[in-house]
């Protein structure tokens, strides 16, 4: 890397004036190694996206986003398609992107890690969707897109409080959703890679996962999910039981996954979701956290789509 461009969110997780002392070193480390810096802040929304065309412009060989997974989001929608590189510094309440790639450490030590990734043109998720007044959308993912109450919870969540509380309020408010939400269903439509036919099911909740693993205590939610893949890997729970739900939760934690004809695995290259039987029940459409609107929906994966800067020897 010769030029880089270092967009950071003030308000992502609980930036600080140490967090801020820290991302200085870590320019510092880019500096002394011969790289030309360029610091952005992207305090409003869309000016990280802003900062990333004017990089893409000025012909930065990576943008390197230092926030949660809600700024890389951010970055994603204009590096798509270019040369620029992807890059990603965890300051965020969620880092899952981060931590699948074993980036989880002081800005300084995360920049010596990135000053030896070599860009790897990855595929991406696409998700489009209904917004919230009615236009169609579209958004490109790394993480994971969902359905139903995972993005009803991402509605729920406080921009204040995440930075007060951090990972706790997600936990307390994923409570309140499993104790109290009725679990609407909704219709997906699908072919699962190695069968000729379309299947058509309804489910209450549907995740698209591109990561290996979230780190913490979720780690791998999807078995087989990287983000070298070329297909989806769902999750579709087919069921409105909280006990069902609950059972799924506790063996992933354990790191037993037990799919059934409930909680089902499917492989496939593009799902479509839509309201079941009429319903005009608003259910929230979610990409890597971000809260985009509702149904009805298609996901599906743009191939070679973006480069990313991966360490050497990470399995991403």
């Amino acid at each position: 890397m010769r030029r880089v461009a270092l967009i950071y969110n003030p308000i992502s997780g609980r930036f600080s004036a140490r967090r801020a002392a820290a991302l200085e070193q870590a320019v510092a480390v880019l500096r002394e190694a011969g790289v030309a810096v360029e610091t952005f802040k992207a305090g409003t929304p869309g000016s990280g996206m802003a900062h990333a065309r004017e990089a893409v412009r000025q012909g930065c060989d990576a943008v390197i986003a230092c926030g949660g997974d809600g700024t890389v989001h951010e970055i994603l929608q204009v590096l798509v398609g270019t040369e620029t590189a992807l890059g990603v510094i965890p300051l965020g309440t969620a880092n899952a992107l981060a931590s699948n790639l074993c980036l989880v450490a002081a800005p300084d030590k995360v920049v010596r890690k990135l000053l030896q990734a070599v860009p790897v043109r990855i595929p991406v998720g696409r998700i489009r969707y209904s917004s919230l007044d009615g236009n169609p959308g579209s958004r490109y993912f790394l993480v994971a897109a969902g359905i139903g109450p995972d993005a009803l919870l991402m509605s729920r969540l406080d921009s204040g409080l995440k930075r007060r509380f951090g990972y706790a309020l997600y936990l307390v408010e994923a409570f309140r959703i499993w104790a109290t939400h009725r679990f609407p269903l909704f219709e997906a439509e699908l072919v699962p890679n190695g069968h000729p036919e379309h299947r058509v099911f309804t489910a209450s909740q549907l995740l698209a996962v591109r990561v290996r693993s979230f780190g913490g205590a979720v780690r791998r939610l999807a078995p087989g999910a990287t983000l070298h893949s070329d297909s989806l890997h769902l999750i579709a729970f087919q069921t409105r039981s909280r006990l069902d739900y609950f059972n799924f939760l506790m063996g992933v934690l354990a790191g037993r996954h037990t799919f059934t004809k409930r909680i089902d695995l499917i492989e496939t290259g593009h799902v479509e979701c839509r309201a079941y039987n009429g319903s005009r029940e608003t259910l929230f459409v979610e990409a890597d956290g971000e809260v985009l609107g509702s149904l009805p929906v298609r996901i599906d994966v743009v191939p070679e789509a973006v480069n990313l800067l991966i360490p050497p020897g990470v399995e991403a």
